[in-house]
């Protein structure tokens, strides 16, 4: 599995500022170095144009240290032929993260992966934001793409402190939930061109990846 890009130190302050309680129990307790056995995730609901039903794939990894989604129909295009509202695509999965009693978890950092295809003057950005359900959503953190000509694959991650770190409520049963977007504008480019980004490769084989902290509750 590709390890990648990471959550800003001011975002990364936006989540501990906009999470519910973070179990100060909880926070006493020392970091686990992998996580316990038992971990699995299901898709609760997915909605959004970038993610039709069908196109988005979750997977926990074998040393539950990460889960992946995969997305095979996620692009924002503008100019051409596009049609206008491609230029914002967007994809909110809720989840439920089934963890074994006595456990609880955050999210320590988030590697994104795509491609894009911009035209000289077109520029492109992903933004993202993750909440657990019952808490504030967390501020959206962009990532712009440089301003084209651009024709290769693109990465970025999103990596949170420890210290600020947003866990998981211990006995209680919330989703996770994740949003993220592509935006590609065209500026100053050729409006008879198209330019496009994607979070999916060629092969379909991009993917999402999030990465688990672990902590035994009180």
């Amino acid at each position: 599995m590709r390890k990648g890009i990471a959550i800003s130190a001011a975002a990364a302050a936006t989540l501990a500022v906009t999470a519910t309680s973070a179990a100060p129990a909880v926070a006493s307790e020392p970091l686990l170095t992998r996580g316990p056995d038992g971990v699995t995730i299901e898709i609760a609901t997915v909605n959004g144009s970038g993610c039709p039903l069908g196109t988005a794939a979750i997977a926990v990894s074998e040393d539950k240290e990460a889960f992946t989604v995969t997305y095979s129909s996620y692009m924002a295009q503008a100019g051409g032929s596009a049609p206008p509202t491609d230029f914002r695509k967007n994809c909110q999965i809720n989840m439920k993260v089934h963890v074994p009693q006595g456990f609880t978890y955050a999210i320590a950092s988030t590697d994104h992966r795509g491609f894009a295809y911009l035209q000289p003057g077109a520029s492109a950005v992903q933004l993202a934001s993750y909440y657990f359900q019952g808490s504030k959503q967390t501020a959206e953190v962009p990532h712009h793409l440089p301003v084209g000509p651009y024709n290769k694959s693109w990465q970025f991650t999103d990596d949170v402190p420890v210290e600020q770190l947003v866990w998981k409520a211990c006995g209680e049963e919330r989703n996770f939930n994740i949003n993220t977007q592509l935006r590609v504008d065209k500026g100053s480019s050729d409006a008879s061109k198209v330019s496009f980004a994607t979070m999916d490769s060629t092969d379909g084989s991009i993917k999402t990846t999030y990465h688990f902290a672990w902590k035994r509750c009180p």
